[in-house]
């Protein structure tokens, strides 16, 4: 779903840009070269992970899928999440957007290595989708390497991580 007429935008109608905590999750896309997917983002140009917010009466899980079609044009099943970590530290996952608006979000990351489908934006989020080896200079490095770290934790230790 496109940001306007989201839960999210109906509720900018009525606070404005103040601080809005959201649950949401993001998706680490690892293909069979173990190249990561990065999108480069429509509001600030810089290359990010595919992301979003949920929307009511779903699940953190069908918040990944949903956000990983509309922002990639690629197709999981719930069943190929793999989920690693949450993030929620609002030193971190508190952000002012171009636009003036607040918002705090607790997020479950999943990884997922399983899909179908072609790479495609379809919902204006996403200027242009690629795999990297090497990450781009022009990231949002905070959110990306951050998230990097945390599924490194998680292979390496087994431990669903918390940050």
């Amino acid at each position: 779903m496109a940001y306007e007429g989201s839960y999210l935008w109906r509720l900018r109608q009525k606070i404005g840009s103040e601080l809005v905590i959201v649950p949401a999750a993001q998706i680490l896309v690892i293909d069979s070269e173990d190249r990561l997917l990065l999108i480069r983002r429509s509001d600030t140009g810089r290359w990010g992970l595919p992301a979003g917010s949920a929307e009511p009466h779903s699940t953190f899980a069908l918040t990944a899928v949903r956000e990983l079609e509309e922002e990639t044009g690629l197709r999981a099943e719930v069943t190929d999440l793999e989920p690693f970590a949450c993030v929620s530290n609002p030193e971190r996952h508190a952000v002012t957007y171009p636009n003036g608006d607040k918002v705090h979000a607790f997020a479950l990351c999943f990884a997922v290595r399983t899909w179908t489908g072609s790479l495609r934006p379809l919902d204006g989020e996403a200027l242009e989708l690629r795999f990297f080896t090497d990450l781009p200079d022009q990231r949002h490095d905070q959110e990306v390497d951050e998230t990097l770290r945390l599924w490194h934790a998680y292979r390496r230790t087994g431990r669903f991580q918390v940050a």
